[in-house]
């Protein structure tokens, strides 16, 4: 598309290294293109999740250094995400309320830029997306989170951590506890019910059903 970027997007995975193509950045979105492709269609907007779901709580690890890369990724601990995916987390939200339960977002869009330094840092496609092809977070259509229960604020217990990066993380995994596997058993059940799919290896991972209608965006949260 003519409002992205022209380059092809290159990376050494070390000093001295072999270099890697990993994505013609045609297919990359930048700001300039971005914003052509909102003034067509609204839906392609990235909006602030917290701004439409007020109730919803964030542990947005990469802005922190609580996460697998161990440094900050994000200059802001903000989650965004294209607004049909937004109204569909709306409605799973309410009905999370009537069970007295709620969401806890650790990420969602992500700038190609940052899945490019995940790679560059852990080249391991069970957990981290390959920049060839680019992520799902890179669309604006994808969630990371948990469920919490309203009254104490506290996650509900589940397989591991966030960003675990083994087998427990499945999100068929057989070998947690029966109230680990009821409550991932749970959130996969209204997850997938609003629309939502998740990912085999990371419980906690959910791509929106129409991630395809939307491009891969390399645009910093300062830009949105």
């Amino acid at each position: 598309m003519r409002y992205c970027l022209l380059a092809f997007v290159l990376l050494s995975l070390n000093a001295g290294a072999q270099h890697y193509k990993y994505i013609d950045s045609t297919r990359v979105c930048g700001i300039a293109g971005y914003k052509a492709q909102v003034k067509a269609d609204s839906n392609k907007r990235l909006v602030e999740i917290i701004k439409y779901i007020p109730a919803i709580k964030l542990d947005i690890r990469y802005a922190t250094t609580n996460n697998f890369m161990h440094r900050v990724m994000y200059r802001q601990a903000k989650a965004y995400a294209r607004l049909p995916v937004v109204k569909a987390l709306a409605e799973v939200e309410a009905d999370l309320k009537t069970r007295g339960l709620g969401l806890k977002i650790f990420d969602a869009y992500r700038p190609y830029a940052v899945t490019v330094a995940f790679y560059k840092t852990t080249p391991d496609t069970n957990f981290v997306a390959n920049p060839k092809f680019g992520s799902k977070h890179n669309r604006g259509c994808a969630i990371d989170l948990t469920l919490i229960d309203l009254e104490t604020g506290k996650e509900l217990q589940m397989p591991t951590g966030f960003d675990s990066f083994s087998k427990k993380a499945s999100a068929n995994y057989p070998g947690a506890t029966p109230l680990q596997t009821a409550n991932r058993e749970l959130l996969k059940t209204i997850m997938h019910a609003h629309g939502f799919t998740v990912l085999p290896t990371e419980w906690w991972h959910y791509d929106f059903d129409g991630w395809r209608n939307y491009q891969l965006a390399d645009i910093p949260f300062t830009a949105l």
